[in-house]
């Protein structure tokens, strides 16, 4: 339990129902669907959609989205893809002859067709009790009477001028400035956009006069997108078989390949065999393992991760329990690897713009959800007349012709994005996520370590200081210790004290016994987590 004579929050318990978000607006939304009687997928959806509009720097419906819903009881674990294709023309061929080797952050070419708008009907077709024409009210009413922004939102809006002035999405900068805190905004035509994918559904979205915008906005700035390229979007979100590896008493699941779930299951992997640091989460010797543990396995991410449909990702030996084992042993307490095993390649793009949710029913159905643009407002690339801003996850292709990973017609880039569900006895008990671009392997891991490990409530697991590996740097924020800090630069680990946090978390651990619902809401963005 906190200590109550410092700041801090309270973990939220409810019997009924709960929702826990990045902005306490989308947490409300999702909590009036729950008492309305929808179901859990029904309010994250209505949720998700909310935050399309009032954080739009970090999710947009021109961005893309995962999801594992656990239904209630015995039932399979369910994960939907939602992320987006290379345009139909997007060949190695085309970009080598034209001089092009590497994917710029406002470039046309790193914008892949949007699949979030088609994951969401996809998944309501699927598990939902409600439509879109009822679920997207609350995110219209933001977008046409506007909304007040928030403290968070103001502070990352306010580090992209710049990038929003240099590709003209002036809509997003009324005065020629960020909006302050507190500042009123409205998006008209994201609202009249949501009203006809409200009215027709996703095909609103991928044919017609809202897709022949985006089209001809990418176009004009040399993409090589096409209408039938989003015409085919429409059907792209599909289900598939999520992956999975137990961890201490849960079976832990995530999303597999194109996303990065699996480098959660391989950290746990390496980690389950130690046993928890006498010295407690906020020690040098269990940040320096898990931090060797995370260069490992985001070696072979750089190395292997694609998507499954056009490529062979060797999952099934990444989780090999030997394999895992043996990557363990190469990690020592008295120093840091000076040079790792041959395996990988060059860091991605870094970036950290993304919003999870999570969402369980009072009948237990628990759904984790995450919807993101990438960068921050994505490309920068705003069609102007449908209200969408573009994201740019096509960034994350490599232009390396025989890579796994390199860009080709129709096919989905490695992404980073991934919800995260833990069972106990086949029924989902936590429903988690963790924000943060390339730090989210790292923060789930953290966060369940945390919880599992070390005993702390969900709220108390997000709250705890962070740090990662980056591009050679271990990035710490500032909650660490400085002796904790001194303690692993010792070790060899270069330090970078961070201006900003790692990430953002939401969280719902599900206490049957006790007919408890419990939540977290990270203090490092402006949500909540709500219950009733």
């Amino acid at each position: 339990m906190r200590d109550f004579q410092l700041p801090g929050r309270s973990p939220v318990y409810a019997a009924n129902g709960m929702a826990a978000t990045s902005m306490p607006q989308a947490t409300l939304a999702a909590l009036d669907v729950l008492r309305a009687g929808g179901n859990a997928l029904d309010a994250a959806v209505a949720a998700v959609a909310v935050l399309c509009v009032i954080e739009p720097h970090s999710t947009g419906i021109g961005g893309d989205c995962f999801c594992l819903y656990k239904p209630a009881g015995q039932a399979p674990v369910v994960a939907l893809n939602g992320s987006g294709q290379a345009p139909a023309g997007a060949t190695i061929d085309w970009y080598e002859a034209h001089g092009i080797g590497e994917l710029e952050t406002t470039s046309p070419h790193s914008v892949t067709v949007p699949g979030a708008v088609s994951a969401w009907e996809t998944l309501l077709a699927a598990h939902g009790t409600r439509g879109l024409d009822t679920l997207l009210q609350p995110a219209i009413r933001y977008a046409e009477e506007g909304f007040a922004v928030h403290p968070r939102v103001a502070l990352d809006w306010s580090d992209v001028v710049e990038k929003l002035r240099t590709t003209g999405a002036s809509a997003y900068l009324p005065g020629g400035q960020a909006p302050e805190v507190g500042d009123r905004f409205v998006q008209q035509a994201l609202g009249k956009t949501l009203r006809a994918i409200a009215r027709d559904g996703a095909r609103a979205f991928y044919e017609g006069d809202i897709a022949a915008d985006m089209v001809a906005t990418l176009r004009a700035r040399g993409g090589l997108h096409t209408e039938e390229d989003f015409a085919n979007g429409l059907k792209a979100a599909h289900f598939v078989e999520p992956i999975t590896a137990g961890f201490r008493d849960y079976q832990v699941f995530q999303c597999p390949p194109n996303g990065t779930g699996t480098l959660v299951l391989m950290l746990l992997g390496i980690l389950g065999g130690w046993e928890p640091v006498a010295d407690g989460p906020v020690s040098v010797t269990r940040y320096h393992r898990h931090l060797e543990a995370a260069r490992l396995v985001y070696r072979d991410r750089n190395a292997f991760l694609a998507d499954p449909l056009q490529t062979e990702v060797p999952v099934a030996k990444l989780l090999d329990p030997a394999y895992l084992a043996g990557l363990r042993g190469l990690i020592r307490d008295d120093r840091a690897m000076r040079e790792l095993p041959r395996a990988g390649e060059a860091e991605l793009p870094a970036h950290r713009d993304t919003v999870y949710l999570s969402v369980v029913d009072r009948d237990g159905n628990a759904c984790s959800f995450i919807n993101s643009l990438f960068s921050s407002f994505g490309s920068g690339i705003y069609a102007e007349t449908s209200g969408v801003i573009l994201h740019n996850r096509g960034q994350s292709f490599r232009l390396e012709r025989g890579h796994p990973n390199c860009i080709a017609p129709g096919k989905r880039p490695m992404h980073t994005i991934m919800p995260g569900m833990a069972t106990k006895d086949g029924e989902a008990v936590l429903s988690y996520g963790v924000m943060g671009g390339h730090f989210q392997p790292m923060g789930q891991t953290l966060f369940l370590t945390n919880h599992i490990d070390y005993g702390l409530d969900v709220q108390e697991a997000i709250d705890l200081p962070r740090v990662m590996n980056l591009g050679g740097v271990t990035e710490v924020e500032r909650g660490v210790p400085l002796s904790v800090v001194d303690g692993l630069a010792r070790l060899g680990h270069p330090i970078d004290r961070l201006a900003r946090p790692l990430g953002g978390a939401q969280a719902i651990r599900i206490d049957r016994a006790r007919g408890v619902l419990i939540g977290g809401s990270d203090p490092r963005k402006d949500g909540a987590a709500m219950g009733y």
